[in-house]
């Protein structure tokens, strides 16, 4: 029968999924696994300013201890998805899950920089549990459930964030800093022990062996370029570390994409991802993570400015996160929302729908910051748009590769994802500094320009996304009766 839809359709060519006796369990496994990876991100944040005194060290070193993080993440989620793919997607799952639990144990026991820094760069390696999840869903849940669950998993990449700052804050004002980690610590090992029960294992490694030199080539690339772009803030743009930084990332990347189009079994197979529908998907990944992070680094402080600059709110670093806590539980709200979005009107329109509603969050922003209401309000909205639209991408990323590279496509896309809200933290610490008014004792505080012209930023970025999401090839017709065509073979630029 005819199939004329932009809906995701299981292709009849994908092996069968294995019989799971309790699928919703595993969902909820997947997403509470992802929910923990994710928190990590923002675990430190209400401590950073006392990091410090409390490691003995300079603020900038002490800045490492957010960065390491972002950058092992980056790293990981590429990398965790080609291993999933040759070793199964279950074993990586349960080996990212252990790796959270040591870094977590390694810093709740540390009080200096070097063990600290360990311990969170190994946190970040944990980020690949999300990338390995989404794409085993459809192994292992009915096809009825797969689109809710995909979105919901999806979605645990921005809510893990938004629920790791109020609760990270809440814990440090009631206990020592140290107690963060043991937290996470047995967070981890709640989730390396449902995974290892819950999740059925599947017989889904691949032939193959994995590239050890793109590995490192993509690795070496990606910390150079986000090193550059993250401290650009506190170096300069203009300064020589940011531009060589940058440059030599560039480079390095560039070699290592040659050297992968020479391999018969590539760490990233970017002839795949230069095809149309990922590689748009790709470039909206971008731009809806950059829209995502702005709202996570401006509302936060115009939220935290003390009430006599006319424009702050005075809030307390717990207010502020409780403020925006809502938002994290109206982001995994809307997953299931954008999980019928995708199944009736498509995974192409559902994207540009969220990322249209995330553009118009910041445009309600930038009209409604005078009280916190109104900020909780408009980060409910943008967090939707981030819910409907991050949603949305693992789905098309899906449609679009075959299985046996489902996990690195879907890593990759992650990927994408982390350089947009890396270089939106960047580009609003510019602004943000670049704009600024006496506050006394020589500080200097942003202007409300600049926190307009962030909320403007982002909403540029936000409708960005929906172009290029409109550039996303719609699916062609075709017939799923057994011995047709396999569906997602033609692609239209419609």
């Amino acid at each position: 029968m005819p199939i004329d839809k932009d809906s995701p359709v299981p292709s009849p060519t994908a092996p069968a999924a294995p019989r799971t006796p309790n699928p919703r369990l595993a969902i909820a496994v997947l997403c509470i696994g992802g929910l923990t990876a994710a928190l990590t991100q923002t675990l430190v944040i209400p401590i950073q300013s006392d990091l410090p005194r409390l490691l003995d060290t300079s603020a900038a070193n002490a800045a490492w201890v957010v960065t390491v993080t972002l950058l092992a993440g980056a790293v990981s989620m590429p990398l965790a998805g080609r291993l999933a793919d040759l070793f199964g997607k279950k074993r990586v799952m349960v080996a990212t899950s252990a790796i959270l639990l040591v870094g977590s144990a390694l810093v709740a026991m540390s009080s200096t920089l070097v063990p600290v820094l360990a311990g969170r760069a190994l946190q970040g390696l944990a980020m690949g549990f999300i990338p390995v999840g989404i794409s085993m869903i459809r192994q292992i849940v009915p096809p009825h459930l797969a689109g809710g669950a995909v979105a919901a998993m999806s979605a645990t990449l921005g809510v893990g964030g938004a629920i790791g700052l109020p609760l990270s804050a809440w814990i440090v004002e009631v206990g020592d800093w140290h107690a963060l980690f043991w937290v996470s610590t047995g967070l981890a090992a709640g989730v390396m022990v449902l995974t290892a029960v819950a999740i059925p294992h599947v017989h889904d490694g691949g032939k193959g062996h994995f590239d050890l030199v793109g590995a490192l080539g993509l690795a070496v690339g990606l910390v150079s370029l986000l090193v550059g772009v993250s401290k650009a803030t506190t170096w300069g743009w203009a300064d020589a570390r940011t531009l060589g930084a940058i440059a030599a990332g560039v480079l390095v990347l560039l070699v290592w994409g040659a050297f992968e189009l020479r391999q018969a079994e590539p760490l990233v197979d970017l002839r795949a991802t230069a095809k149309l529908p990922v590689l748009m998907t790709n470039l909206a990944a971008v731009a809806v993570g950059f829209g995502m992070m702005a709202q996570a680094i401006v509302v936060p402080q115009l939220l935290q400015l003390p009430e006599a600059t006319g424009y702050g709110l005075g809030q307390s670093i717990l207010a502020a996160g409780l403020w925006m806590a809502p938002g994290g539980l109206v982001m995994m709200l809307f997953a299931p929302v954008s999980g019928r979005l995708i199944s009736t009107i498509g995974a192409r329109v559902t994207l540009m729908i969220g990322a249209a509603v995330l553009g118009g969050g910041y445009l309600v922003a930038y009209v409604l910051m005078d009280a916190p209401w109104q900020l909780l309000l408009v980060s409910c909205i943008l967090s939707a748009g981030v819910g409907i639209g991050y949603a949305a991408m693992p789905t098309l990323i899906l449609d679009a590769v075959p299985p046996r590279e489902a996990g690195a496509a879907v890593g990759l896309n992650a990927l994408m994802r982390s350089v947009g809200t890396t270089v939106s933290a960047a580009v609003m610490g510019t602004l943000l500094t670049s704009n600024t008014m006496p506050a006394g004792n020589g500080f200097e505080i942003p202007t409300e320009g600049a926190f307009q012209l962030c909320f403007l930023v982002g909403a540029i970025a936000a409708f960005a996304g929906v172009a290029i999401a409109a550039l996303i090839p719609k699916r062609k017709a075709v017939d799923a009766t057994p011995g047709s065509e396999p569906v997602g073979a033609g692609l239209t630029a419609g």
